[in-house]
């Protein structure tokens, strides 16, 4: 198989770097950095049926993905996850055609597999030794699982609070784990202060290209299972938000590809109302999002106060008319065990948010309930499992 990878763009100045060499965000601007491809190349070489005959798994899309020698593949089986029809939740809200795609069966139980199997590979292909990354859990033990698996040495810096199953995941990997006592931002202060005099390369979400990639076969992977159509609306849980932006990346390439039209899905964007800073700048029709001050909620992964992708996060909801809503931790406690009831699937807290929100827009009339919509449960709720005793 060949990548078509060609080189990485900023996306806010469009500054063209080289991807032959390691690169974190922009040199000019400090934005984030699109890996880019030959697409033209790809629409006269790859066809839709050579991706469908081969495994479902996140490398099937190997041509639209940033590692050059296939031997550098640093894979734990992740993607191909299912997209399981929702009757039960039908039945609960009255809509007609509800999916959930259920990213907890991913390694290490949750969606980050995908974007961490992409960034240690190519961190391999690249000579990285050391690799350190902040994270508020599943992050976190993706990389150090991806880390382990490819010999490569992983520094994890976590809030004090984060859940104990994803300390212990680090732990027994063999990654140096440090506590942090504040949030996620706090911990990327740590790893960017004293990464350099380190030797470590920060792998913090879109502080390097590589890890939208990996998020961006999500969208692939819907585009192959909806038979290459895409649903009315996507519902997606936003901490950092690189599936949002690495969703809507997928379907440009797909469409420059020929294998898709121009629709696009809705983009809805759920977070929480103690950590809502993407709602409000929606709401406030802003394109950049004020840090979220004092920021809590019982969904470590959406606890992120300020996303360095603000603007794509924002760009991607607004060009495709989506919307952004607020779910309280109440709210969240509930949906976990309503999927669970409904539909047997054990929801991580985000995952949850995100059919909360759903289901307040739908009372607020702001969705359709004949449309089709996809629910991304991001991550198993057996890594917050004592969330339970308060459902």
């Amino acid at each position: 198989m060949k990548s078509y990878l060609s080189h990485l763009d900023c996306t806010n100045c469009g500054k063209q770097h080289s991807a032959e060499t390691l690169q974190t965000t922009c040199d000019a601007c400090g934005k984030v950095l699109y890996a880019r491809y030959d697409l033209d190349a790809a629409r006269r070489e790859l066809t839709r049926e050579t991706i469908e005959a081969r495994e479902p798994s996140m490398w099937r899309w190997f041509e639209l993905m940033p590692v050059l020698d296939e031997s550098n593949v640093v894979t734990l089986g992740e993607g191909g996850t299912p997209l399981l029809p929702a009757h039960g939740i039908e039945a609960q809200t009255g809509a007609r055609q509800v999916f959930i795609k259920d990213e907890g069966l991913n390694p290490t139980g949750s969606f980050k597999a995908r974007g961490l199997s992409a960034a240690v590979s190519k961190a391999k292909e690249l000579g990285v030794e050391k690799l350190a990354i902040p994270s508020a859990g599943n992050a976190a033990s993706a990389l150090a699982a991806y880390g382990a698996r490819a010999g490569i040495e992983t520094f994890i810096f976590m809030p004090a609070d984060t859940p104990d199953a994803m300390k212990n995941e680090c732990k027994v990997y063999g990654a140096h784990v440090e506590l942090v006592d504040g949030l996620i931002s706090d911990a990327g202060r740590i790893v960017r202060e004293r990464g350099p005099a380190e030797g470590w390369f920060d792998v913090s979400t879109l502080r390097e290209p590589y890890r939208a990639e990996g998020k961006k076969t999500m969208g692939l992977e819907l585009a192959l299972q909806f038979g290459w159509q895409l649903p009315a609306v996507l519902v997606y849980p936003t901490g950092g938000g690189t599936g949002i932006v690495g969703m809507w990346k997928a379907f440009d390439e797909l469409e420059t590809l020929g294998w898709i039209g121009p629709e696009r899905p809705r983009f809805v964007s759920v977070q929480a109302e103690g950590c809502a800073p993407i709602v409000r700048a929606f709401d406030a029709g802003v394109r950049e999002a004020e840090p979220w001050q004092d920021a809590h909620t019982i969904a470590p992964g959406i606890r992120v106060p300020a996303a360095i992708a603000d603007y794509l996060i924002l760009d991607a909801i607004r060009d495709s008319k989506g919307a952004a809503v607020a779910v309280s931790d109440d709210e969240i406690l509930d949906a976990m065990g309503e999927m669970a009831r409904l539909e047997g699937i054990f929801a991580a807290p985000e995952g949850a948010a995100g059919y909360a929100g759903y289901k307040k827009l739908l009372a607020q009339g702001k969705l359709d309930p004949a449309e089709s919509v996809v629910l991304f449960n991001t991550g198993s709720g057996l890594k917050t499992h004592e969330l339970v005793e308060r459902t």
